[in-house]
């Protein structure tokens, strides 16, 4: 018996994996949130294929995106993050994820937590879609729209409203499994 997947992972194993284990699980660890934020802004222009490539090198590069290390990052650190051949090196990007590390740590004394932050979004629970078609999936939505902007007044950088919409794909505050994917039930127990 075969299982059925979002037709968007089945390009390697690597994005089998990381659909069949991470994608729409919903996600509460600070770490994993930080993580994804630095890695969805990376993705903006690219493939997410790329960025997955790559992740290993970003762990090590941002020190296991550790937010308080990264957020200490200077003009050396950024020199030597655009001298890593393992990631995405973009100037901009880079001193936009020391950016967003600082204003993680503000949204998160402000909050209690990051987590706490953007899950208020959602009334703490995932947004359940019921998409048959991955044709069907939006790119934004007025809700995505909505944080991407208060992100920005808060002084992040590069979270427009796709790369928001993204970053609540992966961390399973939208579940946009296919209804017909195996994992669409999954996510949600």
């Amino acid at each position: 018996m075969s299982v059925h997947r979002c037709g968007w992972c089945e390009k390697d194993d690597l994005y089998i994996q990381y659909h069949d284990r991470e994608w729409g699980v919903p996600v509460h660890d600070e770490r994993t949130l930080f993580e994804f934020l630095i890695l969805e802004t990376m993705q903006a222009g690219l493939s997410w294929h790329t960025v997955l490539k790559k992740r290993d090198a970003f762990r090590a590069a941002y020190h296991n995106f550790d937010v308080n290390t990264v957020a200490r990052f200077t003009s050396n650190d950024v020199e030597r993050l655009m001298l890593d051949a393992g990631i995405i090196r973009n100037r901009a990007k880079i001193t936009a994820s020391i950016a967003n590390a600082q204003a993680f740590l503000r949204v998160a004394e402000e909050w209690g937590s990051f987590d706490a932050y953007i899950w208020n979004f959602v009334d703490g629970r995932p947004v359940i879609n019921a998409w048959s078609a991955l044709s069907h999936l939006p790119a934004t939505t007025p809700l995505s729209d909505r944080i991407s902007k208060d992100l920005r007044a808060r002084g992040f950088a590069f979270v427009g409203s796709t790369v928001v919409y993204a970053h609540m794909q992966a961390t399973g505050m939208v579940n946009d499994h296919l209804t017909s994917c195996f994992r669409y039930v999954e996510v949600q127990q």
